[in-house]
């Protein structure tokens, strides 16, 4: 049986794209090391949400306190979306946005898995850019 080449690149591209989705399931804690994000299909997109605060306090509140929406200011953070909106690209995902609780700022994002197994996410502005690396728990 013979496959073309179309076939052969749809095979490489189908595996490494389920591969690369695979990569970024499940929990994640933030670099700052505040909270636990689990990350996981919702319908045919990426998003992640924060299931637990590690660190409370006057440095971290139990609330969206910095929301610009004054409405939105008293709910939790734990279930609180922080990324969505991610579709798979290449060896990671764009497309989506993140939302910085601690700035009450959303951010066009990409996520990008690395060799060592830990997540950049990446939030840019227009063309300013900023990463961190999350680390698999």
């Amino acid at each position: 049986m013979q496959m073309n080449m179309a076939h052969v690149i749809s095979a490489i591209a189908l595996a490494g794209g389920l591969a690369s989705t695979q990569s970024a399931n499940g929990f994640w804690i933030t670099a700052d090391r505040t909270a636990l994000v689990r990350i996981a299909p919702c319908g045919p997109k990426l998003c992640g949400t924060i299931s637990r605060v590690l660190k409370q306090g006057s440095e971290v509140p139990n609330a969206d306190v910095n929301n610009p929406q004054p409405n939105l200011r008293s709910r939790p953070l734990v279930g609180l979306q922080v990324l969505s909106g991610f579709a798979s690209r290449g060896l990671g995902w764009a497309g989506g946005r993140a939302y910085d609780p601690k700035s009450g700022r959303s951010y066009k994002a990409e996520l990008t898995p690395n060799s060592d197994g830990t997540l950049t996410v990446t939030g840019c502005v227009l063309f300013i850019c900023r990463s961190q690396t999350w680390r698999r728990t």
